[in-house]
C-alpha cells in the first residue's frame, strides 16, 4: 500500500476513535498532512503519531473522515466482499428463519454511509457518504457475487447526502424490477414497492416487533394507528385478535395494507380508515359535558413517524408523543395493552417512557410495564456508537 494522508487528531480523541466510534469531526482535527482529495482513504493518527485507524476523508462534510478499520486496508472488491459476508452471517446467526432483513447497516456492521435492504430476491442500496459513492461499483459487485439477487436498486435520497456534497441518486442499478413484490415477514405476505415506497420499501427493523406485540392480541379489539403497510395490525389478527381497526393518513399505504390483508385471509377481521391520526384520536375522546367516554380497545398500538429530526425539535416531538399517548390511554380498556414505539435517535428510551407516564397522571390512569422493544437484530446496536440506536418501544397494561 502506497503511503496515505495523514490525519492528525487533537489530543483527547483518540479514545473515543479507539473504542469504535467511527466519525471525527472538523473540530477533532489538529492538521491534515499531504492534503487528500475528498474520497480519498487516509490513515488516522494521535498526537502522538499513533495509528488509529484508516477511512475515507471528505472535507465537505462535518464528519471529515469515516473510520472503516483499525489496520491499513484496500478499498478493493475483496474487502467489500469481506465485510458484506461478516454482515450476513451475524443476520444468518440471530435471524434464522428471515428472508427479508437489513443486510448492511451503516455503522453497525463498520461499512460507514452503506445500507442494503434485501427483500427476498431484491437488494436494495443506500450511500450517504462519499467516500462510498465513490466506491458503489464496488459494492454491488461484492452484492452479485455474494447474493445473485434478481434485482439491485438504489434508494440514496436521504438528506444527509447534501452535507457530503451528493445529489440524490435513484433507480434500478443491476436486473428488471417491474411493480411491487411480495416480502415474507413471520410468515405473512406484505405487498412493498421498492422503487416508489417510502425510505426502502418496508420497516424490517420492526420484524421481531411485529410477533411480540401479537402475543397481546388473541381476542382482543385491536387498534393500529400510522398502521403504514399493516404490519402490527395483519400480524395482531393473524394471532387471534376479534377484530383489527387500522388508521394511516396514506390512502396508498392504507390500499396496501387491505390489499395485504386480503393476500393473508385477514380481511374480514379488518377494518381500514385513511385519516390524520391526531385528529382521529382526538375526535375519538371528544366528549361533551357530563358525557362519559367508553373505552372500545384492547390492544392499541403506537407507531408513528420520527417526530423529530434534530436536539432542537425535542421539546416538540415530546408534546407530540404525549398528546398521542393520552388519547390512546383514554379508548383503552381496563387491563388492556398500549405498545408504543419511538424511531428517533434524538428521543432517549427514558424520554419517551417519561411522555408515556406525564400522559398516564394526566388521565389519571396507573400503568404496568410488560414489555420492552428494541429495533431487530439485523439494525444492531454499537454501544460505543449511540447513533447505531434509534428505535424504542414500551407495552404498558392498564391496571386502572
Amino acid at each position: 500500500m502506497n503511503t496515505l494522508p495523514t490525519v492528525l487528531v487533537r489530543p483527547g480523541e483518540a479514545d473515543r476513535i479507539l473504542a469504535g466510534h467511527p466519525w471525527i469531526y472538523h473540530g477533532s482535527i489538529l492538521r491534515v498532512t499531504h492534503t487528500p482529495a475528498d474520497g480519498d482513504l487516509v490513515q488516522v493518527k494521535d498526537h502522538r503519531q499513533r495509528l488509529l485507524g484508516v477511512g475515507c476523508f471528505n472535507s465537505k462534510s462535518k464528519i471529515h473522515v469515516r473510520v472503516l478499520a483499525p489496520d491499513r486496508i484496500e478499498l478493493d472488491l475483496a474487502f467489500f466482499e469481506q465485510r458484506i459476508r461478516e454482515s450476513l452471517a451475524v443476520r444468518q446467526k440471530h435471524l434464522p428463519d428471515a428472508t427479508s432483513f437489513r443486510v448492511v447497516n451503516a455503522e453497525s456492521d463498520f461499512l460507514s454511509g452503506v445500507i442494503v435492504d434485501k427483500y427476498e430476491d431484491v437488494l436494495v442500496l443506500q450511500i450517504s457518504s462519499l467516500g462510498m459513492d465513490l466506491r458503489k461499483d464496488l459494492i454491488i459487485s461484492a452484492l452479485e457475487k455474494i447474493f445473485n439477487p434478481r434485482a439491485i436498486l438504489e434508494r440514496s435520497e436521504a438528506a444527509s447526502r447534501k452535507f457530503e456534497g451528493l445529489a440524490e441518486s435513484s433507480g434500478i442499478l443491476r436486473g428488471e424490477l417491474t411493480g411491487p413484490i411480495n416480502v415474507r415477514l413471520n410468515g405473512l405476505k406484505f405487498e412493498t414497492d421498492p422503487v416508489a415506497g417510502h425510505k426502502t420499501g418496508l420497516y424490517l427493523d420492526q420484524q421481531a416487533n411485529y410477533q411480540a406485540v401479537a402475543r397481546f392480541a388473541p381476542g382482543a379489539h385491536v387498534l393500529d394507528c400510522f398502521s403504514f403497510l399493516g404490519g402490527f395490525g395483519l400480524h395482531a389478527a393473524h394471532a387471534g385478535a376479534a377484530s383489527v381497526h387500522l388508521l394511516d393518513q396514506s390512502a396508498e399505504a392504507v390500499a396496501a395494507s387491505q390489499r395485504n390483508a386480503a393476500a393473508n385471509g385477514l380481511a374480514e377481521k379488518c377494518s381500514f380508515e385513511t385519516t390524520n391520526v391526531f385528529d382521529w384520536l382526538k375526535a375519538q375522546t371528544r366528549t361533551e359535558a357530563n358525557e362519559k367516554l367508553v373505552p372500545k380497545f384492547d390492544l392499541i398500538i403506537l407507531d408513528p413517524p420520527s417526530f423529530t429530526r434534530n436536539r432542537a425539535s425535542v421539546p416538540d416531538a415530546l408534546r407530540g408523543y404525549k398528546e398521542i399517548h393520552l388519547r390512546a390511554l383514554k379508548l383503552l380498556r381496563p387491563r388492556g395493552i398500549l405498545a408504543t414505539f419511538c424511531c428517533s435517535h434524538h428521543v432517549d428510551a427514558e424520554l419517551f417512557q417519561d411522555s408515556l407516564l406525564s400522559a398516564a397522571f394526566d388521565a389519571h390512569k396507573i400503568l404496568r410495564r410488560v414489555a420492552t422493544y428494541s429495533q431487530g437484530l439485523d439494525h444492531p446496536v454499537i454501544p460505543m456508537i449511540p447513533e447505531t440506536e434509534y428505535l424504542k418501544g414500551f407495552a404498558f397494561e392498564l391496571v386502572r
